[in-house]
């Protein structure tokens, strides 16, 4: 099931409370500013900065739609 536009549109990063987008696959949630990819699991997102998972540009640049 996938996240709903309205939770997409109101949920910011934890770090840096910019802007998340939904990844390809909508596995998780990325912060292009912080370069973290948030993971979601059973449908729900992971908002916590210590279970965050580092990105590189070349993962953004793939994970982006």
């Amino acid at each position: 099931m996938p996240i709903d536009q309205e939770l997409l549109d109101i949920l910011a990063c934890p770090a840096c409370k910019g802007d998340l987008f939904l990844t390809k696959a909508q596995t998780g949630l990325v912060c292009e500013k912080c370069m973290l990819k948030y993971e979601i699991k059973d449908d729900i997102p992971i908002m916590l900065i210590d279970e965050a998972l580092k990105i590189s540009p070349e993962e953004l640049k793939a994970e982006k739609k």
